[in-house]
């Protein structure tokens, strides 16, 4: 079969950019020179930089991440003024903390790919949610977290939240070449099914209420603590996809990451999600067609997620089973989002 190379109206700008690793031992160095912290380094899985934490010898921790080179500076610094805004605004709210360097917020290393850009952060204790069970209880604090961030990030503004990124669901039409590359015929034909019933709602999407948002508010951004009587969510990190975009985006994409995985049977797929909304309902309110909109914004992440992993697989084979490690799960919920009508879909949540 020959080669398809899908052109997209968005810059996929780091999401396609290539570069080498930092060795934790350059990143060692380049952390010592810029903050005068030093200690034991050990790299997360990304999906686009190098991101290391940083255990000192006094027992404090610390999140080194040095981004993509094509990340542009203004992007960096919007993340940056989104946090410091969070802390002003709910100091309760557990974001990380960024620690100035030499040279600013921003540190400068020089690579063979041209120069990237570092933070140093504070390290959020606790348990990623990715990798526990789902516990109803703390579903519903997961909701009251995510509208309290939204309403702590009420009034935000930056030269840089307009952007245009390809995990904003509002973007999803200009995804439309990368369906052309999706070799496997069976997938291609869902996409453009679920892509199909996206653009008859796209007027009313675009009318929705926006502000500048978390946007990425999933499983694997979510710090929890289940030591005490009740869960308590003890962190919120990664705000590499912060953006001006609908509200009701953000609340699917938090539904979104609660559905039932293959190995979380359920006789209802939305059980998670709604005590979620629960949850965030009871500290911010949505409208009806807010929540007319949300379960087929939450299928248009679906086949965001599939299109971006797909095609950023292909391009990055050494990284593949992290980009693709929510794909395999999301055909059957796509599955499950066809089989309903649209008016069926958009009843979930009223």
């Amino acid at each position: 079969m020959q080669e398809v190379q899908a052109v997209t109206t968005i810059d996929l700008g780091s999401l396609s950019a290539k570069c080498r690793a930092v060795t934790p031992e350059a990143a060692a160095r380049f952390a010592a020179d810029q903050w005068g912290v030093t200690g034991v380094l050990r790299r997360f899985e990304t999906e686009k930089d190098d991101t290391f934490r940083l255990d000192t010898p006094e027992g404090s921790a610390f999140v080194l991440k040095i981004a993509n080179p094509a990340e542009p500076r203004d992007e960096l610094d919007l993340q940056i003024a989104a946090l410091d805004h969070i802390a002003h605004n709910a100091p309760d709210l557990q974001v990380p903390r960024v620690f100035p360097s030499r040279e600013g917020p921003l540190a400068a290393l020089e690579t063979a790919e041209g120069v990237r850009l570092a933070r140093l952060m504070s390290f959020l204790p606790g348990r990623v949610l990715d990798t526990l069970p789902p516990d109803r209880a703390e579903q519903y604090e997961i909701g009251r977290t995510a509208a309290r961030l939204r309403l702590a990030m009420e009034g935000f503004g930056h030269p840089a939240a307009g952007r245009t990124i390809a995990w904003d669901v509002r973007r999803l039409p200009d995804l439309e070449p990368l369906i052309a590359t999706v070799t496997d015929p069976g997938q291609r034909r869902r996409l453009e099914t679920a892509f199909a019933r996206f653009m008859d709602l796209l007027p009313r999407i675009e009318a929705l209420p926006r502000q500048v948002l978390h946007n990425d508010f999933n499983r694997s951004n979510l710090v929890v603590d289940r030591s005490g009587p009740h869960p308590r969510i003890a962190g919120i990190i990664d705000f590499g996809d912060v953006v001006h975009t609908a509200i009701a985006i953000d609340v699917s994409t938090a539904l979104l990451n609660q559905l039932p995985r293959e190995d979380e049977p359920s006789d209802d797929m939305f059980a998670g999600p709604r005590a979620v909304l629960a949850g965030y309902l009871s500290e911010a309110a949505l409208s009806d067609e807010e929540l007319s909109l949300i379960p087929h914004l939450v299928m248009g992440r679906l086949v965001t997620r599939a299109l971006l992993s797909l095609w950023r697989a292909a391009q990055f084979p050494d990284n593949s089973r992290y980009i693709l490690r929510n794909t395999a799960q999301g055909w059957a919920q796509l599955d499950w989002f066809l089989a309903q009508s649209p008016d069926e879909v958009s009843a979930l949540l009223l």
